[in-house]
């Protein structure tokens, strides 16, 4: 076999432990000489108790933590530039993000901005961030964005708008993966995050451009783990190996399209998240079913692979095999309990016109796509999923 050059490129460590965010403090000390740590999390972590036992860890250890709590869904410029602001002001020398992917993309951005006078808006696009960054760490408590090894971070830059921020400096350092952090996860918060993370297995695996080796075995891992455990998840969240499964899943995942991107799936994700403020993970799962049948022809033959990695019975030539792979995720999706139209979400059919030509502005993501999408290939898919 005549391999074609790539690269693969992920984080340095990751430690996987159940449990281990108590030792949290302890992991970091004896990896990292920096002890000014900024702590980057939401509120919702707060109130649910989940950070003060780590906090306890890290100061036992010998860090002074500072604490910035104001991580938002889908956050604005302001909100990284606030944290950045505090990071410089405290003199922080090493950051922590722990949350879900909102909080591990702050908290990438701010360890490249506390030592650079390059500007926020300067970053966005693939390879623009200058300089070098303080160390990273990265601790998710949900199962799905993959952010924790992944060197993109997504923030929103106008009233419905988001762009991404693509660059080497934003892989982590060391990455503890604790399924017992995501076991709190309300069930539709599970479902969504877990189809998510199937979303990037899928395509990593279909990815136009970059497609390789590694993040194929990553890629068919990842759903292997994940298409085995979701539903074990959702009916069970104190379900500890499907919690376990489906965090090493969802990392594997991120590993993938790290390195192949992901494509149209996400492309129509992102507007109805900018307009309508829902959810990532779920804007995923809401499109993934229209995407997987418009990409079925051109992706038969790896749908089918992924069929059989998936288990899923039957057998046949690749279209037949491919069409039980798309028939199978469906009804993975149904028994999850995510919402499954735009409409139960509350997106209006007069809107899915706007939402078709603000798809189009993710160029950087509709390249990866097995097969070219218009924009009104968009809208068609749109109005199916409506």
């Amino acid at each position: 076999m005549t391999i074609t050059p790539f690269s693969f490129t992920t984080v340095s460590e990751i430690h996987v432990q159940w449990e281990g965010s108590a030792q949290l403090g302890d992991l970091l000390a004896e990896r990292f000489d920096a002890r000014n740590l900024l702590l980057v999390t939401d509120r919702g972590l707060i109130e649910a108790g989940l950070i003060a036992p780590v906090q306890a860890a890290l100061t036992q250890a010998g860090f002074v933590v500072t604490l910035f709590d104001d991580v938002v869904a889908d956050p604005p410029e302001a909100i990284v530039r606030a944290c950045a602001e505090m990071a410089r002001s405290e003199k922080i020398d090493i950051v922590l993000g722990l949350g879900g992917g909102s909080s591990l993309d702050i908290a990438k951005l701010v360890a490249v901005m506390i030592g650079l006078d390059q500007d926020l808006s300067t970053m966005y696009g693939i390879g623009n961030v200058s300089g070098a960054r303080v160390p990273l760490a990265l601790v998710p408590t949900t199962a799905g964005t993959g952010s924790e090894v992944t060197n993109i971070s997504i923030i929103t830059t106008g009233e419905t708008t988001k762009m991404g921020i693509v660059s080497r400096q934003l892989y982590a350092d060391f990455v503890l993966l604790d399924a017992s952090l995501t076991v709190g996860l309300p069930q539709v918060h599970t479902a969504a995050t877990g189809i998510d993370a199937m979303v990037h297995a899928i395509e990593a695996y279909t990815s136009k451009h970059k497609k390789n080796p590694l993040s194929d075995a990553l890629a068919r891992e990842a759903l292997r783990l994940l298409g085995a455990n979701l539903i074990a998840a959702c009916q069970d969240g104190t379900n500890r190996d499907a919690r376990e499964a489906m965090l090493l899943g969802a990392t594997l995942a991120g590993q993938a399209f790290s390195n192949a991107p992901v494509a149209a799936v996400h492309a129509l994700a992102y507007p109805l998240g900018g307009h309508y403020h829902l959810p990532h993970g779920l804007t995923n799962a809401l499109m993934l079913g229209p995407v997987l049948r418009y990409n079925a022809t051109a992706a038969a033959s790896l749908y089918g692979e992924l069929a059989d990695v998936m288990g899923v019975a039957g057998s046949g030539d690749a279209q037949a095999r491919s069409d039980a792979f798309v028939a199978h995720m469906d009804s993975l999706m149904n028994a999850s309990g995510a919402p499954r139209r735009l409409r139960d979400v509350g997106v209006t059919d007069n809107s899915l016109s706007m939402l078709a030509r603000d798809a189009m502005k993710q160029t950087r993501l509709l390249m990866n796509n097995p097969v070219e999408v218009t924009e009104d290939d968009a809208l068609s898919l749109y109005r199916e999923a409506f």
